[in-house]
């Protein structure tokens, strides 16, 4: 298979404008998960939400003091990867690290970073609802973190390695203090009339752009949308829960340990808005 057969294991990909097939050892994002990403849906050789990851990446990356790359530069290298035969759908991966640096955890000064730029295969299609259970692990609190999608995902790992089952396509995860945080891979959204309710994110999570676009575009279909702390009682209560990323977009779960759901009748106006609203 040649460097630009596009796999899970063998992604085309830009490291710094070039086509590459690693980083170097010395690598902050290596060493110490010292960096940020984000993951994308890419139709008809368009990256959707484009200009949206984007600011994000941005901001997540001005969150742990490493200069963003220019726009310019990524539209560069999506512009490499666009010449590549089988380039139309699929999955974009966006990261940068602090870069290379000497030996400790002091950050390098003056500091280069790393500019990644992955093209992945489409995911496989799956149902519109989910089956997911409590995962044992908390996540630790830590607001200067929080929000932001950085490389360190152990915590993600580990509550990952805890089943096994095919039929649990989610696990969801509270803080240290009891709260409910999100999904693994998810943000999450509890229905209660015409209140949707996400979790705040200002302690610990990932604060997502389909979270964010959802908080934007939901009530103009009428409901009202809190950030607010969620206790696990409030969603064997909802009328509803959901989940969303920007590679799956928003899907209902379906059961949660003995909790079963139908789905809900504003799951497609929901849906449809978080693809296509502006």
């Amino acid at each position: 298979m040649g460097p630009w057969c596009s796999s899970e294991s063998n992604p085309r990909q830009i490291i710094n404008g070039q086509p590459a097939a690693a980083i170097a050892v010395a690598d902050r994002g290596l060493l110490y998960g010292d960096g940020v990403f984000r993951t994308l849906r890419i139709e008809d050789g368009v990256p959707l939400w484009w200009d949206e990851h984007l600011a994000k990446l941005a901001a997540d990356c001005q969150q742990l003091g490493i200069p963003a790359p220019d726009a310019s530069l990524w539209q560069s290298d999506l512009a490499q990867l666009a010449l590549q035969e089988g380039f139309q759908d699929g999955i974009l991966k966006l990261i940068v690290t602090r870069g290379q640096g000497t030996r400790g955890y002091a950050p390098p000064a003056p500091c280069l970073p790393t500019r990644i730029l992955q093209a992945l295969p489409p995911p496989a299609p799956e149902p519109d609802h989910l089956h997911a259970r409590w995962c044992n692990l908390r996540l630790a609190l830590q607001p200067a973190l929080a929000g932001a999608k950085h490389l360190n995902r152990l915590e993600q790992v580990l509550a990952r390695a805890e089943w096994s089952d095919p039929a649990i396509g989610e696990g969801l995860l509270c803080d240290t203090e009891g709260f409910v945080i999100s999904g693994i891979m998810n943000n999450l959204w509890v229905l209660q009339g015409e209140h949707l309710l996400t979790p705040k994110i200002d302690r610990c999570g990932v604060a997502g752009v389909a979270r964010s676009r959802l908080l934007r575009l939901a009530p103009g279909l009428g409901l009202t949308v809190l950030e607010t702390r969620i206790q696990p009682a409030d969603l064997e209560a909802a009328e509803a829960v959901f989940v969303c990323n920007s590679v799956r977009g928003l899907r209902w779960l379906a059961s949660l340990g003995d909790q079963r759901w139908s789905e809900p009748a504003c799951c497609a106006e929901l849906q449809e808005a978080l693809w296509h609203g502006v």
